[in-house]
Parts: structure tokens; C-alpha cells; sequence
């Protein structure tokens, strides 16, 4: 299974959620989801090694907010729903077991990325 296998499995345990709880409400992670990778693509040229740097400047800073906080994102928002009684606790479980197939895939990503045989 490569890489885009397990992305495509995070993507289906996100729409999982809403179509077994009936709730599309979940959905919104896929909003952060999408969200993650934009700082790589629009400030570090599509690489993801600006991440574990200690070099810094405003756009580079602004780049490692960006990503922190959309991940952190992807976190919140099925927790806010599950509070605020929109989701159920299953449809959050769910959300977040997506969230970690979704950290792996893109760990697996930045580790292939630096190595140079990949």
C-alpha cells in the first residue's frame, strides 16, 4: 500500500462518519484537512523540511503558524461539534481515528521526502 492508499482510507473514515450518524456535520474537518498542507505548497515550494528548520523570518514563521494551527484545527472541530451536541461520540471517534491515519500518511510523506533513494 503506498501513500495514496492510506490517504484515500482517512478520506473514507471522515465521510464514514457523517453517513453512519446521518450527520454531515463532521465534514468540516475535511475543511482542515485541506487546509494542512497549504503553507508547504504556498511558502516552502511544495517541501515539507521548512517544518523542522530552526531558520525563521515572517513568511516561514507565518508558515509553521499556518500548518500548527489548521492541524490543531483538525482536532477541535469534531470536538466542538460533539460539545455542542451537532455530532455523536461515535462520529468524533471516528473523526479522530481519521485525524491519525491522516498524521501517519503525512509523516510517511516528510520522512520519504528526505531521503534521497525515495
Amino acid at each position: 500500500m503506498d501513500l495514496r492508499s492510506y490517504f484515500g482510507l482517512g478520506l473514507l473514515m471522515g465521510a464514514e462518519a457523517c453517513a453512519i450518524y446521518n450527520n454531515w456535520w463532521p465534514m468540516l474537518s475535511a475543511l482542515m484537512y485541506v487546509l494542512v498542507p497549504m503553507p508547504c505548497l504556498f511558502f516552502g515550494g511544495g517541501s515539507t523540511q521548512f517544518l523542522t528548520s530552526r531558520d525563521g523570518g515572517g513568511w516561514i514563521d507565518a508558515a509553521k503558524f499556518l500548518t500548527g494551527a489548521s492541524a490543531v484545527g483538525s482536532l477541535a472541530i469534531p470536538i466542538i461539534l460533539r460539545h455542542a451536541h451537532m455530532i455523536e461520540t461515535g462520529a468524533m471517534f471516528i473523526e479522530f481515528t481519521s485525524f491519525f491515519i491522516f498524521v501517519c500518511t503525512v509523516m510517511c510523506f516528510h520522512r520519504a521526502s528526505l531521503e534521497d533513494d525515495w
